[in-house]
């Protein structure tokens, strides 16, 4: 299940999302009092706010919201007879267009596409024909890059209004005819006569007669057309409905014919559920006793072995002072003495199971120099001793690390030959997950050898030439801070030590 934290990161994430979704998508406070000011008739007080509007948008990368206020701004100027003003100001906002580098090609078509629809409609109003078919032919290739299901049928339709204006009555025709049959498809009867009405308020507004009686004709015999085609989407829906209920009925039918059946089997299958939850009880009920019994034996090993840990570092303690009174230089006793401190540290470490380390914030470059300084006498002539690692710090329990890695290197040590290679490193796998790297050129440990060199007690072993509790020890410090030690089997040029810990 998600924690607290991340359900209240998840909240805070929606709730921008929805923030940012809205500031897109709602109309500024100039532009609704631009749009307040258009209906009351106001046209220069509405035309100021439409520009201002365009340019607190445009300073808000929101041009999406920005250009058609810029347009409505242009729309007022030559409405009012300043062309050269609203030339001037599409030129500017399709400059604006541009410079935005969070647009996308296809978004900027789509915007200058609408800039360039307004100058064929300057260009119309001014009896430019020429002019207007090359805006026209401008807002074919915005189009096209656009790649927008709207701004095509807009474009079909400009292009159908082109050619009635231009006295091209039968081009006109194919292109009302191939939008009409565009929306006809999607039975969108109420844009088609919107779009009839479009054209013919288009050839009023134009004075062109002969575009609103031809557009008026043919409206007259699409209407016609269209009723007829609604009459048999009606029927057709009616039809329908009928076999639905027909369908529906045979359905319930169906349902009463086999629900008797399917009370028969209910029966029989809760009779079988009630069998198998008594069987399930019964097993159940066993497998609580066993675990009691389980959970039990485990309580019991684990006393005994806190007992055994506690008998042996009693052992070892009261072995230490007579151990110590003994001559350490002859090779037997030493061996003994570090014998006894091995059985001792191992112990100690059991019986702090459960108890919490304090880790201290740690400068990990000085303390890896000074480990690999540490072992530098110790190393064959012409051996290199480096530590690869960066000015960090983090979380640990210096008294094991520092046990881990110093024992580490004094083996790398003892095995490197002449001229070979010993290096620390350290390397950060996630803000949580870190390593550290101790690695030696020479012999490699075969593969079946790997596991057993943590194994203590695992022979019986000449002390003098070592007890082999070494690496177990250092395994048990790494287990005791929740992390690893282990051989990496990918290596072969040597032998490397990785010590896996969390912060």
């Amino acid at each position: 299940m998600m924690n607290r934290k991340t359900i209240i990161l998840l909240l805070v994430l929606l709730l921008t999302g929805a923030v940012s979704y809205a500031q897109e998508t709602a109309k500024s406070s100039l532009q609704q009092k631009a749009e307040t000011e258009a209906e009351a008739g106001k046209t220069a007080s509405a035309r100021s706010l439409y520009m201002r509007a365009f340019h607190d948008y445009a300073g808000k990368g929101q041009l999406q919201q920005g250009v058609p206020c810029g347009i409505q701004a242009a729309t007022y100027l030559y409405t009012d007879g300043s062309y050269k003003e609203a030339f001037e100001l599409l030129r500017d906002i399709d400059q604006t267009i541009m410079a935005d580098k969070n647009l996308t090609d296809a978004q900027k078509s789509a915007l200058r596409y609408q800039t360039s629809r307004e100058r064929m409609k300057m260009y119309m109003r001014m009896h430019r024909s020429a002019n207007a078919g090359e805006q026209l032919g401008i807002m074919e290739g915005y189009a096209r890059a656009a790649v927008d299901d709207d701004v095509t049928a807009d474009l079909l339709y400009n292009k159908t209004i082109y050619s009635y204006a231009v006295g091209k009555t039968a081009q006109g025709n194919a292109l009302f005819k191939e939008m009409a049959e565009k929306m006809m498809a999607g039975k969108a009867y109420d844009k088609v006569e919107d779009a009839y009405q479009a054209v013919i308020n288009a050839g009023r507004n134009s004075g062109s007669s002969s575009m609103v009686d031809q557009a008026y004709k043919n409206y007259i015999a699409w209407k016609d057309s269209a009723s007829a085609m609604k009459h048999a989407d009606e029927v057709a829906l009616l039809k329908g409905q009928i076999d639905e209920g027909k369908a529906a009925i045979d359905e319930r039918d169906q349902k009463l014919s086999s629900r008797q059946a399917f009370i028969v089997t209910l029966l029989v299958a809760l009779g079988v559920l009630c069998g198998v939850l008594v069987l399930g009880t019964l097993v159940l009920l066993r497998y609580i006793r066993l675990t009691h019994k389980q959970k039990k034996a485990i309580r019991q090993a684990d006393e005994n072995n806190a007992l055994k840990a506690k008998f042996i570092s009693n052992m070892s303690a009261q072995l230490a002072p007579t151990l110590q009174q003994l001559d350490s230089h002859v090779p037997a006793v030493k061996a003994l003495q570090d014998f006894s401190s091995h059985i001792q540290m191992l112990s100690d470490i059991d019986l702090s199971a459960g108890k919490k380390l304090e880790l201290e914030e740690v400068q990990i470059q000085p303390l890896c120099e000074e480990l690999v300084e540490s072992v530098r006498t110790m190393a064959k002539p012409g051996v290199a001793l480096t530590a690869d690692v960066s000015k960090t710090s983090v979380p640990l329990y210096v008294p094991y690390v520092r046990h881990i890695l110093g024992h580490l290197l004094e083996n790398a040590a003892v095995y490197t030959p002449e001229g070979g290679h010993i290096s620390l490193s350290f390397k950060k796998r996630s803000p949580h997950k870190f390593q550290f790297l101790v690695q030696n050129t020479g012999e490699a440990i075969p593969e079946e050898k790997r596991e057993d060199i943590f194994k203590p007690f695992l022979e019986v072993r000449d002390l003098t030439k070592g007890d082999g509790l070494g690496l177990p020890i250092c395994r048990q410090m790494a287990t005791r801070m929740d992390g690893s030690l282990e051989v990496d089997p990918e290596f072969t040029r040597g032998v490397r030590f990785v010590l896996n810990l969390e912060a």
